[in-house]
């Protein structure tokens, strides 16, 4: 659905989250044997990264992830850096 057809509300196409589909967004809930999620990594993360499962996080691990590193995608909404590219 197009925005000019949906001002002032967000599309949320709930078919792309099912098995076989590559889009997801931050802190969406992945299938499989245990409740992982898709969260936001720091750069030092990612550098100092040796194995996948490092880089894995499990529903219960995002409070505490939270707590400790905040919402890493918050200065997405910044509005002074609206339309600004880094």
């Amino acid at each position: 659905m197009t925005r000019s057809l949906r001002p002032g509300k967000v599309f949320v196409d709930w078919s792309q989250n099912a098995a076989r589909k590559t889009t997801a967004t931050a802190y969406t809930l992945r299938v499989g044997p245990a409740p992982s999620v898709s969260a936001p990594v720091t750069w030092e993360e990612i550098e100092a990264c040796r194995s996948a499962r490092q880089l894995t996080f499990l529903a219960p691990d995002m409070g505490v992830r939270l707590e400790e590193h905040g919402d890493l995608l918050a200065p997405l909404l910044d509005a002074g850096r609206a339309g600004s590219v880094p």
